[in-house]
């Protein structure tokens, strides 16, 4: 095996070579006028930006930027073009001048403050060298699982979490209000016809249709164990129910996933992730505290093989609070991202009509 040589550093040369991907892209993006090209870049963007956190160990920002960067939010992002004329307008170059400075601006400030910002995997920085070892000398004893990452978002910042959650809640809500609600909405489902695809895409769907929702659970249940969890699921997993709309149309999709089923499943959601929390309060404890899930006399009983850990039996009121609040994200996160495709794909089915009619 051939050794690279002293002065070359392999992962300095793949920062570059991802550094100038992004600013190529970047570049285009800004000189497109084409939307569908722009959405399509945005996406190449996100794919190589979650190369890049993969490079610098961070599998599980990569996971989050690679299903809802290049993923969800592209195709969202197509079914809103669909609404506009296609292209933007070309603007006068006067009018562009003060953005483009702004931009350099901050951008510059922006430089100037990461140069302050210690290095990457300093042992001697304040994240690594108080928070981050203060986390991970507690997690075994008071959490007990391997994955830090869900350890740290869903026990220690589980209040953080649930605003994240109630957040994307509100977002599908306000989408849907301004798309509409109720039988004479947008989302009323599109006539026979529409949607109709060719043959091989709904062979090849229904064998990808399953593998994908069956991947989504994968990666819901071992967020504790590794790099996934209830938000990368959940749009995993809506990814699967839109794909199956683009395939076999939107008509069958919202016969199978009616909005008024999506639009509960986002609710339960998050009604489950606080539920856990009033759960913990009625047996003694703080909200969100996972150690008083269950009451003393139960947990007693709970043999500790049950969760591969003999030795840390009184874990496992922590292991359930984690799946029963992961399991509402996915809830949310899957109900939200359908929801507004719904919403979307409802206006251009109904901007189709019109147009029709014409």
């Amino acid at each position: 095996m051939i050794a690279a040589p002293a002065f070359f550093d392999v992962n300095l040369a793949i920062d570059i070579v991802l550094l100038v991907m992004l600013l190529v892209v970047a570049g285009a993006i800004v000189r497109t006028r084409s939307l569908l090209t722009a959405i399509i870049l945005f996406g190449i963007y996100s794919l190589v930006s979650a190369v890049w956190l993969v490079v610098m160990d961070a599998p599980d920002v990569a996971f989050t930027e690679a299903v809802v960067g290049a993923g969800i939010s592209t195709i969202v992002l197509l079914g809103a073009i669909l609404l506009t004329r296609g292209e933007a307008e070309k603007a006068d170059w006067r009018r562009l001048v003060a953005p483009a400075l702004l931009c350099v601006a901050v951008g510059g400030l922006l430089v100037y403050a990461a140069m302050g910002l210690p290095a990457l995997g300093d042992a001697a920085s304040p994240a690594n060298a108080h928070v981050g070892r203060a986390y991970l000398e507690a997690v075994p004893h008071d959490i007990g699982i391997p994955n830090m990452v869900t350890a740290v978002l869903a026990s220690y910042r589980g209040f953080d979490t649930l605003g994240e959650t109630a957040v994307i809640f509100a977002a599908g809500i306000g989408v849907a209000l301004m798309l509409g609600f109720g039988p004479r909405s947008s989302l009323a489902p599109p006539p026979a016809g529409i949607g109709d695809h060719h043959v091989v895409l709904r062979v090849s769907a229904k064998f990808l249709i399953p593998l994908i929702a069956l991947f989504a659970f994968y990666v819901q249940f071992h967020g504790d164990l590794g790099a996934g969890g209830g938000f990368q699921a959940g749009v995993i997993m809506a990814a699967a129910i839109i794909l199956h709309a683009l395939v076999f149309g939107l008509r069958e999709t919202m016969a199978a996933v009616p909005p008024r089923v999506a639009r509960g499943a986002a609710s339960l959601g998050v009604l489950l992730y606080a539920g856990v929390g009033v759960a913990c309060m009625v047996n003694g404890g703080g909200f969100l505290d996972y150690d008083f899930l269950f009451p003393p006399a139960i947990e007693k009983q709970i043999p500790g093989w049950l969760l591969g850990d003999p030795d840390h039996a009184h874990h496992w009121g922590q292991h359930f609070g984690i799946m029963l609040i992961e399991l509402g994200v996915l809830l949310t996160v899957a109900a939200t991202m359908v929801t507004i495709f719904y919403g979307f794909a409802g206006r251009t089915v109904e901007a189709a009509r019109q147009e029709a009619k014409r």
